[in-house]
């Protein structure tokens, strides 16, 4: 059933200045007044896109591969028990503002082990300590409130996957004034299958931008959605069939006068009949599984 998706729908980031182009300025910035539930024929498009995506996965030899790999299907990195306390310390982080006290592991092993419940593995390759630092530490933000690594230790965590909960190796960051440690996972995701189908042209609405999690018992999925900055923010409709999930995000209505060629991210929340499982969650406009 495609069904619109109830969507606690809120604002995470703007970026400012970000310039799309071709079909995604298009998209984005279009003036006229459109409808949340337009009569224009666009649900009846992204419909019909769903079903062929679903069409093409169902049963195919790229959702096998996609069943017996590793593919995280929430972030990587776990905060502290509790969360981040305060907003200055949850902007440093979302910027990438740490300062390292001390000094980083030596070298790892090159692979590490993905572990299922029920004894299924995975050998994988392991990112080293410095590379994992490297995609934390993104800005050094000289001045500006920073979170503080005083210690980084091998260690594992839990990492929902498209295959269920798996146990990861994974770096454990002590960070000043917080009794657990921030940990991101060690282990490199495998190589998406080439999908069975290609990327849409001339479909309304805008691909998803990532997948942020899957709800504990499966009936719901959080992604992050673009839209432009002169409409009414960003739809995702879901297509469930039995071998997958096809989620298609629209744009709602536009007010008319200039448009800004500016992207805007938003976070939706997509409830499902059923929990989500094996399933391959997939975005209808890339015919591809929806990164994370």
């Amino acid at each position: 059933m495609f069904v619109r998706a109830s969507r606690p729908a809120r604002p995470v980031r703007l970026l400012a200045g970000v310039a799309l182009s071709g079909a995604l300025v298009a998209a984005a910035s279009a003036c006229g007044k459109q409808e949340a539930a337009p009569a224009d024929g666009t649900d009846d498009a992204l419909a019909a896109r769903a079903r062929q995506v679903a069409e093409a996965w169902d049963g195919s030899a790229a959702a096998a591969a996609w069943r017996t790999g590793y593919h995280p299907t929430r972030e990587t990195v776990q905060l502290p028990r509790g969360g981040l306390r305060g907003r200055a310390d949850e902007q440093a982080f979302e910027d990438g503002r740490f300062v390292l006290r001390g000094e980083l592991p030596g070298p790892e092993p090159r692979d590490g082990r993905v572990r299922w419940p029920g004894g299924a593995t995975l050998t994988r390759p392991l990112v080293g300590a410095d590379e994992s630092y490297r995609r934390l530490a993104r800005s050094r933000g000289a001045g500006k409130p920073h979170l503080t690594v005083t210690g980084v230790e091998r260690g594992e965590m839990r990492m929902a996957t498209s295959r269920g909960p798996a146990t990861v190796p994974a770096w454990l960051y002590t960070l000043d004034g917080y009794a657990s440690p921030l940990r991101q996972a060690a282990v490199l995701p495998s190589k998406p299958p080439r999908p069975p189908i290609g990327r849409a042209h001339d479909l309304p609405g805008l691909p998803l931008d990532r997948l942020v999690r899957t709800a504990a018992d499966g009936r719901s999925v959080t992604v992050i959605a673009l839209h432009g900055a002169c409409d009414d923010g960003a739809a995702v409709n879901a297509l469930e069939t039995a071998g997958s999930v096809v989620l298609a995000s629209s744009v709602k209505g536009a007010d008319d006068g200039i448009c800004t060629t500016q992207a805007k991210m938003q976070r939706v929340t997509v409830e499902l009949d059923r929990p989500v499982g094996d399933r391959v969650l997939l975005d209808a406009h890339t015919g591809r599984p929806v990164r994370s």
